[in-house]
């Protein structure tokens, strides 16, 4: 389902240079002579009676036809796993033209699963035709005049948005769930309206539309929220924080966020609530680069997110949040909050058994004694470094330097 826009983009402007290259030919009088779509082509073939575009096709006709289509498609794939894909395409297109006497949701599921096929074989050419076929039975299936005389085929607009889809036809396919979207909201089918806002969001999520992504999304929590549907609320916000998150919209990723951390403690859920503080946090330190006033907040949720790590032993959160804190107060010139915090570091890399972040607990520390001139201090605490770095057989000649440069003062 989650598809990407860059390789629609590049898809498309290719297939579209493609088109263009190949729809001009080297004679402007010859313009007219450019061979159709294959899918268009009329043709007669022995599968189908001369007069069937008159006279439908009877059941046994049809059964028999089906039979026939189907071996065509096993023939196609054979052809192509065999390395001929010039005549794989040729079977495969001839099995599309005789679907369409099948009926058109027949077609349409026919297109969909060859247009897949074509996706993956990066054959620009026949995604276009299948893409024209497609559009041109939409327009057949949604003009007013049918759409006065009889209801919209439902199954026909699923299936299209499913062939769309194979085919990356974003804009085509956004089309067809939102003319979903609306039949069912007239029926009043919640179930198929949270299915169909799903796909959308999901869409919009894929090809990293983010606003649109964003709207689609808080229209399912609503709809969760209406119904009182919890476990739904909770997918949909954390959908939300991630998409602001993604959409760098900071605040609105905050908020979602904090809503998280409500869900989870009214559930007495505690152990997902620190890794939600870090994000917290990290967000209001990004804020506070504009508003420095919201650097209180960075702080307060660093060390919130510490505190329940540590009360829930997730030793590692735990580090990463203590280590957020010391480059916070570094940064504002704290250094004795900072050698405080690097200290309860040592203390929860060692609970942790991370003897990677305790080495670089003790780095810090020396850097931070080599930074206020107390060289005895410092030295002692590279050597603990070091001695973790002869362990681990990493950084031993780093080590070696920095007491070098500390006893040399």
């Amino acid at each position: 389902m989650y598809k990407r826009l860059s390789a629609f983009i590049i898809t498309s402007i290719l297939l579209n240079t493609s088109l263009t290259l190949a729809a001009t030919p080297k004679d402007p009088n010859q313009a007219d002579k450019f061979p159709p779509s294959p899918l268009e082509i009329t043709t007669p073939d022995p599968l189908v009676r001369a007069d069937a575009n008159k006279q439908p096709l009877t059941l046994s006709e049809q059964l028999a036809l089906k039979a026939a289509l189907d071996n065509l498609n096993q023939q196609a794939a054979a052809t192509l796993q065999a390395g001929d894909k010039v005549t794989a395409w040729e079977i495969w297109n001839r099995e599309l033209r005789l679907r369409r006497y099948l009926g058109t949701l027949a077609e349409v599921q026919a297109l969909s699963r060859v247009g897949e096929i074509a996706w993956n074989q990066n054959d620009r050419q026949e995604i276009e035709y299948i893409t024209q076929r497609l559009r041109a039975i939409q327009k057949q299936e949604l003009s007013p005049k049918k759409t006065a005389q009889k209801p919209v085929d439902f199954p026909v607009l699923q299936a299209l948005g499913e062939a769309y889809q194979n085919v990356r036809s974003l804009p085509d396919a956004l089309t067809i769930y939102h003319q979903i979207l609306a039949i069912v909201r007239q029926q009043n089918d919640v179930a198929a309206e949270v299915a169909t806002l799903t796909t959308i969001g999901e869409l919009h999520l894929g090809w990293f539309d983010y606003p649109q992504a964003a709207a689609t999304y808080q229209e399912l929590l609503s709809l969760a929220t209406a119904r009182g549907d919890v476990a739904s609320e909770l997918t949909y916000t954390q959908q939300l924080a991630y998409i602001y998150q993604q959409d760098k919209q900071i605040q609105q990723a905050i908020d979602k966020l904090n809503q998280l951390v409500e869900i989870y403690t009214s559930q007495s859920n505690l152990t997902q609530v620190p890794q939600l503080k870090l994000a917290i946090a990290s967000n209001y330190e990004s804020l506070a680069q504009e508003n420095p006033n919201l650097l209180q907040e960075a702080f307060n949720n660093y060390q919130q997110a510490y505190t329940m790590a540590w009360e829930a032993q997730q030793f590692v959160t735990a580090g990463e949040a203590l280590q957020k804190l010391i480059s916070l107060y570094r940064s504002q010139g704290q250094i004795d909050a900072a050698l405080q915090t690097s200290q309860i570091l040592v203390e929860t890399q060692a609970k942790a058994s991370n003897y990677y972040g305790l080495m670089q607990a003790y780095d810090q520390i020396g850097q931070i004694y080599l930074a206020q001139k107390n060289y005895p201090q410092a030295v002692s605490a590279f050597q603990r470094g070091l001695q973790l770095a002869q362990q681990l057989k990493h950084e031993e000649a780093y080590f070696t330097q920095q007491i070098q440069k500390a006893s040399g003062q």
